[in-house]
């Protein structure tokens, strides 16, 4: 068989059937969800699946009138769709590397843009972090997740692990924080004098300011967000 023939192309790509767990990495960009029940993952992210499953957009007044007007504000990014039913459903965002972690009563945090999917296991919530100034641009809108279940999220590239220690905060550009553990509490820090040096997503001068014990997952990348609606 030729090293470029339609048959070498296809047993190159084919989707590997292992079915090995609830979640599993089709490859290091496409997440295979092997489902039977329901999960949530984020809108529009779906790019095929197989068996019987049924796809629903997460109404806006889920939640009651709080996560509404939250939602409002966070527009899509923090927008999910639910999926019921029975087989397979892969899911992509953007070409980004897709991370997946197994919580187990656990709490953590992840930009609204880069939550992929969440087990119907676990809770979630829309949070909204402000500064004097008032509300921030959009890539300042998580989602907080916690309990047992399975969560996965996007980088663009291979993301790093900073550990944060008592007496040694982390400073980081907002627009490159993936997500962080869910016992720290991120405080804006505003410093004119280093806009120039941050990265081209953050547009004005301030940090994310993590202090205490835990840790923050930053990406290669200063993603730039749509601005609240």
């Amino acid at each position: 068989m030729g090293k470029y023939t339609i048959e070498s192309f296809i047993k190159e790509t084919a989707q590997r059937d292992e079915r090995n767990g609830f979640f599993e990495l089709e490859n290091p960009e496409t997440l295979e969800i092997n489902l039977d029940g329901m999960v949530w993952m984020k809108l529009g992210s779906m790019i095929g699946y197989t068996g019987d499953v049924k796809f629903k957009r997460q109404s806006s007044l889920a939640g009651g009138i709080g996560k509404f007007l939250k939602k409002k504000m966070t527009g899509e990014g923090a927008s999910l769709m639910s999926a019921t039913g029975k087989g397979a459903v892969y899911l992509a965002d953007d070409g980004k590397r897709v991370r997946i972690i197994d919580m187990s009563d656990d709490t953590i945090f992840v930009n609204g843009n880069d939550l992929l999917a969440l087990q119907d296991t676990l809770d979630h919530d829309i949070k909204m972090m402000k500064s004097a100034a008032g509300m921030l641009g959009g890539g300042l809108f998580n989602v907080k997740v916690s309990g047992s279940g399975m969560c996965a999220f996007t980088t663009h590239g291979t993301p790093i692990t900073l550990m944060v220690r008592p007496g040694k905060p982390v400073f980081t550009d907002p627009s490159a924080t993936v997500a962080w553990s869910g016992n720290l509490q991120p405080k804006i820090k505003t410093d004119i004098s280093i806009k120039d040096f941050l990265g081209r997503g953050s547009g004005e001068g301030f940090q994310l300011h993590f202090e205490g014990e835990g840790w923050v997952v930053l990406q290669p990348y200063e993603e730039v967000y749509g601005v609240p609606q």
